[in-house]
């Protein structure tokens, strides 16, 4: 059965493709490509001659057409988006599920990952995470999408392209308060370069712009935005269910943000909520 192979490719440096990656955009019938102006960079680095058509959020309806017509006519398909995995905060999710409801094979081919690789260098908890993707452009609607996160109890990840970032980061401080996150620009590049702070501190820092695709990691809500009160009944709950105060410190520090010395002590009793 022909299949649909949804390739990870290089964010930046084209040397961290994957050995099977090149396997298989050099087999493939048909490559998809979200611009194949910049998918040819890659493929021309690595003297790889395929068919290709473009599959992008403006004309994902006739492309999708084409991959499942390929697919039908017993081709394989490869799906490679312009940098990272393709289907994460791209239009590669629709066809992706498409060619699942048609029944078709789906096959992962995993490469970088732009969200992961800053979430790796954010010094932040890296145990859970969420990923939001791009907010919304508009003002509104993105402090509207901000004040959904504020309560996020871990990590919280971010796309944002230069020309909104410092919008971005405005409407954090105004929605989030001064929460320590990390930036990370142009990963993997020439001048890959990671910012760690708190909004207040970025916002002075690029103050006179920032090139480059912009990954924003989060540090979940503070203390002071979920009050211990709040979350003594949950400690108590958990410890008659047979929970050790040891591992009760542990659970709740790591998901609401809290210090686990100071959850232990008053665990403990030896200091008052």
């Amino acid at each position: 059965m022909s299949s649909l192979f949804i390739v990870g490719t290089p964010i930046g440096n084209l040397k961290d493709i994957t050995l099977r990656a090149l396997e298989i955009l050099r087999s493939v019938d048909l490559i998809a490509a979200e611009d194949t102006r910049v998918s040819l960079k890659l493929l021309k680095h690595y003297e790889i001659k395929a068919k290709m058509i473009s599959y992008h959020e403006h004309n994902k309806r006739s492309s999708g057409e084409k991959i499942i017509k390929a697919l039908a006519e017993g081709l394989d398909v490869a799906l490679i988006t312009d940098a990272g995995l393709p289907g994460i905060s791209d239009p590669g999710e629709d066809i992706i599920r498409e060619v699942i409801e048609e029944g078709f094979d789906v096959v992962s081919i995993p490469g970088p990952s732009a969200s992961l690789t800053a979430l790796q260098l954010s010094g932040l908890s890296t145990g859970k995470f969420i990923f939001e993707g791009f907010l919304p452009p508009k003002e509104v609607a993105r402090r509207k999408a901000l004040e959904g996160i504020k309560e996020n109890k871990y990590t919280t990840i971010i796309y944002e392209s230069p020309h909104r970032v410092i919008s971005l980061l405005e409407d954090m401080e105004k929605v989030l308060g001064d929460r320590k996150i990390s930036l990370s620009r142009e990963l993997t590049k020439k001048f890959e370069e990671t910012f760690r702070g708190t909004v207040k501190e970025a916002l002075e820092y690029f103050k006179d712009g920032i090139k480059g695709e912009i990954v924003i990691c989060l540090e979940p809500c503070t203390e002071e935005e979920v009050p211990i009160e709040s979350i003594i009944g949950e400690i108590q709950d958990f410890i008659r269910a047979g929970g050790s105060k040891r591992d009760a410190a542990a659970e709740f520090s790591e998901k609401y943000g809290i210090p686990k010395n100071k959850l232990k002590k008053i665990i403990q009793g030896e200091i008052d909520v």
